[in-house]
């Protein structure tokens, strides 16, 4: 028997302000939309609604273990996700947000484990792209947002890539410009010693200018 997706996901442009608006409207209601980024398409649901957020990881196929980056569209939307921004969480933010650099800090009563794959910190980022932003601002709530693909497929960085995966699973897709970038953000923990945990769109050596030596996780 072969059960096909009823989902009518809509298609959404990124210069319409209408359309921006929508995205909103339905991340809002609990809705997934998969939004452009800098570094690949994300597929988005808000952050503190955890019906939403399973959703996510229902969509993507994704092991429920797994945190999710949770995006924000201003640097004052951190301060109520965490329960301490260290030093150096201000410096690198001057230096590299928004842009795709992703610090994982230890969370606040805010977020679920269903957010953090059951662990107690949160990996959070400000992303450079204007219409995650936009998306973002028009939710009025953070964004938690993995890569908008079936988990074991490569990251999409470009519309045909989410529609031809995701159509017919999510709520909507935003049509937008290529991701400029073409890789997931750099992920570096700031609980403890700085360690990288994942190699992205800002290098160890840039890293290490702002806040001295980093170590770097074997996995790496």
């Amino acid at each position: 028997i072969i059960c096909e997706n009823t989902m009518k996901t809509k298609i959404l442009q990124e210069s319409s302000l209408e359309d921006i608006s929508l995205a909103g409207e339905i991340l809002r209601s609990g809705g997934l939309v998969a939004i452009p980024t800098e570094t690949v398409y994300g597929l988005a649901a808000d952050a503190l609604n955890e019906k939403a957020v399973c959703s996510i990881y229902a969509a993507k196929g994704r092991p429920s273990d797994n945190p999710l980056i949770v995006h924000i569209a201003s640097f004052h939307e951190l301060e109520p996700l965490v329960s301490e921004i260290p030093d150096e969480a201000l410096r690198l933010a001057n230096a590299f947000w928004p842009g795709p650099l992703t610090v994982i800090l230890k969370k606040s009563s805010m977020i679920s484990n269903t957010v953090s794959g059951g662990l107690d910190t949160v990996a959070v980022r400000f992303p450079a792209n204007t219409t995650a932003c936009a998306v973002i601002k028009a939710t009025g709530r953070p964004l938690a947002a993995p890569s908008a693909n079936t988990s074991g497929k490569p990251s999409p960085t470009t519309f045909a890539h989410v529609e031809a995966d995701l159509f017919g699973k999510i709520d909507a897709i935003i049509k937008g410009k290529d991701c400029p970038v073409g890789v997931e953000s750099t992920v570096l923990s700031l609980v403890g010693v700085p360690k990288l945990l994942r190699p992205g769109g800002i290098t160890l050596h840039q890293l290490e200018e702002v806040i001295g030596t980093v170590e770097v996780d074997r996995a790496v």
